[in-house]
């Protein structure tokens, strides 16, 4: 399915069926003001006092009685099995940069299928939110403003190297694998910048950053 469901100028805000933080959303919102749901993320939606734009998936984690409180013109239904309802959703928007929350907590299996989705090479580009953190896949240089000290790790999906300024323990000539060396504890010394030298690589910074970070990956 590469049908493009929703198209948007503004950012999105993608919900989807797992943990979902009791600021999760309002936080992402307040960046992202469009508000679409990957399958039984419409019931959190709807819990929230809201309404989705959209509704995308296969439907099979949406319950009968929440999607007979959605308006039928939202609901997109896909009905291939071969890929998530993260993934689905992404392959089905077009917009600066979506706010996902309710992706990760929960289910371990979830969370490493959400991070398999990140580097996908969908047209948007996403940020995953968590309790404490946020996480991106880093596709082009960015420059965040860290403070000395706070954790920043990178974890790479795939064989991949790239550049640092700011870290503690610099990335510059490391050959970063699942399989071999990965850069998970690093820390800032100060404000930083990162640059990836082929794809694959996932950024997980406090969440403190998630303005700066959304700015730093959207596409306009």
């Amino acid at each position: 399915m590469n049908r493009l469901i929703v198209e948007e100028l503004e950012p999105i805000t993608l919900v989807g069926g797992g943990a979902l933080g009791a600021d999760d959303l309002a936080a992402a919102l307040a960046l992202a003001p469009v508000l679409v749901a990957a399958d039984g993320g419409a019931a959190a939606v709807l819990a929230a006092g809201c309404v989705p734009s959209a509704v995308i998936g296969d439907f099979d984690s949406l319950p009968q009685d929440v999607r007979d409180r959605l308006p039928p013109e939202c609901l997109h239904p896909v009905a291939e099995q071969d890929s998530t309802d993260f993934d689905k959703a992404l392959r089905g928007i077009a917009a600066p940069v979506v706010l996902a929350v309710g992706f990760l907590g929960a289910r371990v299996d979830h969370q490493l299928a959400a991070f398999n989705t990140l580097v996908q090479g969908h047209q948007t580009p996403c940020v995953l939110i968590g309790e404490t953190e946020v996480i991106f896949h880093l596709t082009h240089a960015v420059d965040l403003p860290a403070a000395a000290g706070e954790v920043i790790s990178l974890f790479p999906m795939q064989a991949v190297q790239g550049r640092s300024e700011g870290l503690e323990w610099p990335i510059d000539g490391l050959q970063m694998s699942p399989m071999g060396r990965i850069g998970t504890s690093n820390r800032a010394t100060g404000p930083l910048r990162l640059v990836p030298e082929g794809p694959g690589l996932l950024v997980i910074v406090p969440r403190r950053l998630l303005a700066a970070v959304a700015a730093a990956v959207r596409r306009d």
